[in-house]
Order: C-alpha cells, then sequence, then structure tokens
C-alpha cells in the first residue's frame, strides 16, 4: 500500500542527503530503518491510506522537532508511541465525525453484498473504535503487540514493563474488546 505511494530510494541518494543539515540526518536514518514497520502498525490501526499517510507524516515532523531537535535516547520507541498516539487521536475524531454524521444521514437500502461489505466495514470500525477507548497501558500494548507485530520484549521495553506483564495486559484487552463488542452484537 505505503510503497506503491512514496518511494523511498529518493531519500536516500546522497544528494538528498547533501541537503539535509548533519544533525539531522539521523532522522532519515530512523525513517529508513523503522518506516515500514510504522506503516504497517499504522495501516491496521487505522484501517485508511490518507490518514496512515498523514499519520507518519505528523510522527516524524514530531521527532524532528523532539526537545530543540536532539536525538531522543529510545528513538524506535519514541516514534512507536508518537505514532500510535497520532493514530488514537485520529481514531478520536473519526468517531466524533461519524456520530453527528450518523444523526444527519439516514442509512441508505442497497443490495444484500452491499451489505454484507458494510457490516464488515461497521464491525472493523467498532473495533478501532473500542481500542481507542481502553485504558492507555491496555491499548498501548495491543496497538504495539497486535498492530505494530512487535514481540512481548519490545512491547516491555517500549512501555517499561515486564514481559509477562505485557502478556497480561494484552490478555486483559482481549478479554475487555470481546465483551464490548458481544454487547453491541446483542443489540
Amino acid at each position: 500500500m505505503f510503497n506503491k505511494a512514496v518511494s523511498y530510494d529518493l531519500l536516500w541518494d546522497s544528494v538528498a542527503l547533501e541537503g539535509v543539515d548533519e544533525s539531522q540526518r539521523w532522522i532519515l536514518t530512523a525513517m529508513r530503518k523503522h518506516g515500514h514497520e510504522l506503516v504497517t502498525m499504522l495501516w491496521r490501526i487505522l484501517g485508511n491510506e490518507q490518514d496512515v499517510c498523514d499519520a507518519y507524516q505528523t510522527t516524524f515532523l514530531r521527532l524532528a522537532h523532539h526537545e530543540e531537535r536532539l536525538k531522543p535516547r529510545w528513538v524506535r520507541a519514541y516514534l512507536f508511541r508518537a505514532a500510535s498516539n497520532t493514530a488514537i487521536s485520529m481514531l478520536r475524531q473519526r468517531i466524533v465525525e461519524r456520530k453527528a454524521l450518523s444523526s444527519a444521514v439516514p442509512p441508505a437500502k442497497d443490495t444484500q453484498d452491499v451489505q454484507i461489505d458494510i457490516n464488515v466495514k461497521h464491525l472493523t470500525e467498532n473495533l478501532r473504535c473500542h481500542v481507542a477507548q481502553l485504558p492507555e497501558h491496555l491499548r498501548n500494548v495491543i496497538m504495539l503487540r497486535d498492530f505494530g507485530e512487535l514481540s512481548y520484549a519490545e512491547v516491555a521495553r517500549i512501555t517499561g514493563v515486564s514481559v509477562g506483564t505485557a502478556r497480561v495486559y494484552r490478555c486483559k484487552a482481549v478479554q475487555l474488546l470481546a465483551t464490548w463488542m458481544n454487547k453491541e452484537a446483542d443489540l
């Protein structure tokens, strides 16, 4: 998805690097090293190419302006945390917009195939909304482990908890999400 939209090769040309301030070249290195994983996580959270591109850009802009343009101690952790926070903010905004639109527009009636497609999209969107409503410690673990496909060890290091605690948080988050989704299905 993202690889089609942006050619990373242009960023790594020696000509492009010459135009970048020496003190900021580490940002391009971080983009090259973690960009693909970051896009994968953002795509799983947001499910929309434009939102992924916006969140990706916002994340690296935050990195570039981090504390007087100084490199954070844990660049990977900073990137994934900033990206997940950006994505959650975007999801929350989408929830507000969807509520405003749903109250103004009556639902359309179409064929059964379209209805199935709408149901799948609705289910996916509801799950994303519920993930956004999880307590922060549970949400961070779900986003990094399931959306970002990071190992429990990496999740534990980024969130500052033990590997066992990360596993427990993920289990609690999944149980809470299942409960919320089942309550919606019963309505």
